[in-house]
């Protein structure tokens, strides 16, 4: 139980560091408004969102591929291909692309923002199904709700901290080269974890 939490938890960090739309928002949010506890509602939102995404994947498509040995076979492949090309795109990726700036939302709007940008983001969806979904197919019992805990406590721990550190910095130039470097971190974290499914195929 214990490897499946470490599992969990460095797949999930993998998953959820590159810069996206989901990221930038949260991030963006944190460091505009003046209170922390302003950024509450897209913080809570996309844990909420994530822990949705990740339960359905976890429990529905292993109840479907764990009897389909081809099926398995394939979406497990599909899974580090996945990683792989995730990881290529991240590595090459430039923040200062894609981290225009947010005007600071009121919390309904951070709400519905936050959720689109969460349930309706492909990038999301392949993250959640395509990954960690099948990550889930080699853990059982025990086992396999230690691996979606781990998954869920990272997403939370991650949003959180996300607006807490977007909060610290604020707007500043250096924004732009500090996402940098975590990108470089996440392409590497992302093959490793390529590599870790490829040498417990089966």
């Amino acid at each position: 139980m214990l490897a499946a939490g470490i599992h969990g938890f460095i797949l999930a960090f993998g998953l959820i560091l590159p810069l996206g739309v989901q990221n930038v928002f949260v991030f963006n949010q944190g460091s505009i408004h003046k209170k922390y506890r302003r950024v509450l509602p897209v913080i809570l939102t996309a844990s909420i969102s994530d822990t949705l995404l990740i339960t359905l994947a976890v429990l529905g498509i292993s109840v479907i591929v764990l009897q389909i040995a081809w099926l398995n076979i394939l979406l497990l492949s599909a899974g580090i291909l996945f990683l792989i090309y995730m990881g290529y795109l991240t590595w090459k990726s430039t923040p200062s692309d894609i981290a225009a700036q947010q005007e600071a939302f009121p919390p309904r709007r951070q709400i519905t923002f936050a959720a689109s940008v969460s349930l309706l983001n492909p990038h999301a969806i392949m993250d959640t199904i395509g990954v960690i979904g099948t990550s889930s197919l080699t853990y059982s019992g025990p086992a396999k709700i230690t691996f979606a805990l781990a998954c869920i406590l990272t997403s939370w721990i991650w949003f959180f901290g996300l607006a807490f550190v977007g909060h610290q910095i604020g707007r500043l130039e250096k924004t732009n080269g500090i996402l940098g470097i975590i990108n470089r971190i996440s392409a590497m974290i992302m093959w490793g974890t390529a590599i870790y499914l490829i040498l417990n195929f089966k």
